[in-house]
């Protein structure tokens, strides 16, 4: 559902050093409702077409080895104003600029490095979400009732 969807990865570097349950502890605490979850890696070409929106700019390269160098975790999150939630959440993308208390800042270590790729707008959700999970991969809260 539109507006109240993002989409997350938490990179390589958070899972090797052992953050991926923490962080996904500080989204639920944070009101999150998870719908979709997958660890899983990206290939090269996987990795090249997700972030083609970057494609020629300086860091592309350097971005797609990154993200294609070991596995990732990736989620669908649903809250209201989600997008938006989740900024704030995991704060700016540089960790060394991030709020105290952010994803970032707590587990980030580079500008590429940063622990988490979260969608920058409502119709990015969308299409990052698509690119990861089908229908058949997404639980609706709001459908089924627990």
């Amino acid at each position: 559902m539109k507006g109240n969807i993002t989409f997350t990865m938490i990179k390589p570097t958070a899972i090797e050093r052992g953050h991926a349950g923490h962080i996904l502890t500080k989204i639920i605490d944070a009101g999150f409702q998870i719908t979709a979850l997958k660890l899983t890696r990206l290939t090269v070409s996987q990795a090249k077409k997700f972030y083609e929106v970057h494609a020629g700019k300086p860091f592309f390269d350097s971005l797609v080895d990154f993200m294609s160098s070991g596995p990732i975790v990736a989620a669908i999150l649903m809250r209201e104003n989600a997008v938006e939630e989740y900024r704030h959440l995991i704060g700016s993308t540089d960790p060394a600029k991030a709020e105290e208390g952010s994803v970032r800042k707590l587990f980030g270590t580079s500008m590429q490095a940063n622990a988490v790729h979260g969608s920058d707008s409502d119709e990015n959700a969308q299409i990052e979400a698509a690119f990861f999970f089908s229908t058949l991969e997404r639980f609706s809260f709001q459908e089924n009732k627990w």
